[in-house]
């Protein structure tokens, strides 16, 4: 109950539904009351940040704090495990298996692979449960999409009761133990996945994935236009902005519980 009740709370606090909640009430306050000034403030700073976030150089500026934190993985580090972990899927059995991944899910994958071609006789770990309702959990998609690449099912490890991050790494820690391992997830959820793996006593290899903050050239109009693209890497910064305070938050706690016990 309390990761959704996370997860819907969450969702609410990202700019697109915050903003949307907000110029609501704006428009309330302009219909219904005589709060004209309020209810046009708010509004109109609710549409210039809406704007602002949709701008590529700012989302891609915000972004880049978070992205550029670990390199590409490019090394030949001693490992017996690569750990990709889960994000967002669906599962339709009449698609291409790779399809079932989203939202970032799929390049996870395929840098994982790349990883696993230089680590022969290595092994790839693939975490998260099942969404609600669905009848096979991201670690089982994404263990299907690798196979129909190539990867052996002997080489797949398939961890699929972990809901989040947090769990995530327990799982793994149980798993593997102290054995040397990568850890390969998307750029801005790295720095946060290092720390939860960091605090099971493991001393994982960063190999990040899916970044998205862009460096090269762009045409004039695509700097000044807002789009959705843009939108969504502000709101996929502001998610990790998140993330980090509430895994400070908790870790204090726990800190804490431990002292008094």
């Amino acid at each position: 109950m309390l990761f959704i009740l996370k997860k819907i709370v969450g969702g609410l606090l990202m700019p697109l539904p915050f903003l949307l909640i907000m110029m609501g009430v704006a428009l309330c306050l302009l219909w219904f009351t005589r709060r004209q000034k309020t209810g046009k403030v708010i509004f109109l700073v609710c549409w210039l940040i809406l704007g602002l976030l949709s701008l590529q150089p700012v989302a891609d500026g915000l972004m880049r704090q978070i992205e550029k934190t670990y390199p590409t993985y490019r090394g030949h580090d001693a490992a017996d495990y690569i750990v990709v972990l889960g994000s967002s899927y669906t599962y339709n059995p009449d698609w291409a298996p790779t399809s079932n991944l989203v939202d970032g899910t799929l390049a996870r994958l395929t840098e994982g692979i790349r990883i696993y071609h230089q680590h022969p006789g290595s092994k790839m770990i693939f975490t998260g449960a099942a969404a609600i309702g669905n009848p096979k959990s991201v670690a089982e998609v994404a263990a299907l999409a690798a196979e129909s690449l190539g990867v052996p099912t002997s080489d797949i490890i398939i961890l699929d009761k972990p809901k989040d991050t947090h769990q995530e790494a327990q799982e793994v820690a149980k798993r593997i133990g102290k054995q040397p391992f990568i850890l390969v997830t998307a750029a801005s959820q790295l720095p946060r996945a290092m720390v939860f793996f960091q605090q099971q006593g493991l001393s994982p290899i960063p190999a990040p994935a899916n970044q998205i903050a862009i460096d090269s050239p762009l045409n004039p109009w695509e700097k000044i236009i807002p789009q959705s693209l843009f939108l969504l890497h502000s709101e996929r910064f502001w998610y990790e902005f998140l993330g980090q305070q509430w895994q400070k938050l908790t870790s204090k706690n726990e800190t804490a519980e431990s002292s008094n016990g």
